[in-house]
């Protein structure tokens, strides 16, 4: 018994440790406005050990994700849509993430972000949130550059889902009015399912090995 626990939880953590996540970008893009100009941001992705997938607003093209500071643009909105799933079913499910927002507000100058993650298999939403960075002219608001980290939970586990995040750039109406959406990350967390059958099979081989010495 010992030895069928403890190959199952091996063969289960080797399996793990050699699969990996699918993840695919569906959107990483966005506009600027006036006049309208259309963005496209470049994206980073991890699928090993866990997901972790990346926009690099800074580095969109063919201009930033930045309104005010001297662009010309009072307006920008940017949209990025990914899946993941686990194409073996062998991976611990996936229980939430880390979302990480970095960028830049000045005076009137704000971000407003949208966010839900979906279960593909029946629409079911999962986790969903929204909220706003606000320059220094807004009460509670504040001038400068902005780093947050929101961790978040999944409502239930899951390993197929797809992620829909939208930000909202504007409020540029004085000369040092401004706002830059610099990077959007979400590093992903997961059930820790090969752990605890390792803890499961060790400790259900121990009882059994006291047994046999009683």
């Amino acid at each position: 018994m010992k030895r069928v626990l403890t190959t199952l939880a091996a063969l289960t953590v080797f399996t793990s440790a050699f699969a990996s996540w699918n993840v695919t970008i569906l959107t990483s893009s966005g506009v600027l406005n006036p006049p309208s100009t259309p963005i496209t941001a470049p994206t980073l992705v991890q699928s090993n050990p866990v997901p972790q997938i990346t926009f690099l607003t800074a580095a969109a093209t063919p201009h930033p994700l930045i309104v005010g500071m001297g662009t010309g643009y009072t307006l920008g909105s940017f949209t990025g849509q990914y899946t993941i799933n686990d194409p073996t079913n062998s991976l611990p499910m996936l229980n939430g993430f880390n979302f990480v927002m970095a960028g830049f507000v000045y005076d009137y100058g704000r971000i407003t972000w949208f966010k839900k993650v979906v279960r593909n298999s029946d629409n079911a939403i999962l986790w969903q949130g929204s909220g706003v960075f606000l320059g220094g002219a807004y009460a509670g608001g504040a001038n400068g550059a902005f780093s947050a980290v929101i961790p978040v939970s999944l409502s239930v586990p899951a390993n197929d889902v797809t992620v829909y995040e939208t930000f909202q750039l504007g409020g540029i109406i004085t000369n040092t009015s401004s706002a830059a959406l610099m990077l959007v990350e979400q590093d992903w967390t997961v059930v820790p399912e090969p752990a605890s059958m390792m803890a499961l099979a060790t400790g259900l081989g121990g009882i059994l090995l006291r047994r046999r010495r009683r």
